[in-house]
């Protein structure tokens, strides 16, 4: 192909024409460049940078955590420990019937004679469960108030409650002491969910 007409065509256009060609085949060249390749370029950039911004951030909050580890491992371990301290004072359902059972050896180890032990229905509430027990003790004072005494000191919480004395006879020492032994235990499963 014989280029040397176009030469000569181009070499008659004017110098001015000439730059404005130019000027326009760079101006469009660049306007390409920055529309296709510079902008989406850009655009990665910024959401890059906000990426590892973000990611700093997170790290930031890492790092001060990691230095709190240890400060968070001794408070966990606390809490467990409260947690099965709480455990020891609220037993589970299998052990109610050895918790009524101590209840009952104290009292005969403190010379009572048992006429009712008759445990209640349960009362649900928030996170436990009260157990209720009916009891009904023959003894005298001094010793209905060592039984007292004793269930008070057991590891587990028992409250006494709705407590009632009266003599067994006219002027006689010995009494009838009726009241309420409530223990807890944990809510479980089994028991369905709490109320709000």
């Amino acid at each position: 192909m014989d280029l040397g007409p176009v030469f000569e065509k181009i070499e008659k256009i004017k110098m001015p024409i000439r730059i404005v060609i130019l000027a326009g085949t760079v101006i469009l060249l660049g306007g390409l460049f920055i529309w296709f390749y510079y902008i989406p370029k850009s655009e990665e950039i910024v959401k890059t940078r906000n990426e590892i911004a973000a990611l700093e951030q997170k790290l930031t909050k890492a790092k001060i955590t990691a230095r709190r580890l240890a400060q968070f491992e001794a408070e966990w371990a606390q809490v467990d420990t409260q947690f099965k301290d709480a455990l020891k004072l609220l037993p589970n359902t299998k052990e109610i019937p050895t918790l009524l059972k101590t209840i009952t050896q104290l009292g005969s180890d403190s010379e009572l004679e048992f006429r009712l032990f008759s445990p209640q229905r349960e009362k649900m509430q928030d996170f436990y469960v009260e157990i209720p027990v009916s009891i009904e003790v023959k003894g005298n004072y001094h010793h209905v108030a060592v039984f007292f005494d004793k269930v008070g000191a057991m590891e587990r919480i028992v409250n006494i409650l709705n407590v009632s004395m009266a003599p067994d006879a006219a002027r006689s020492t010995t009494l009838n002491t009726r009241c309420d032994a409530v223990t807890y235990r944990f809510k479980g499963e089994s028991d369905g969910a709490p109320p709000k």
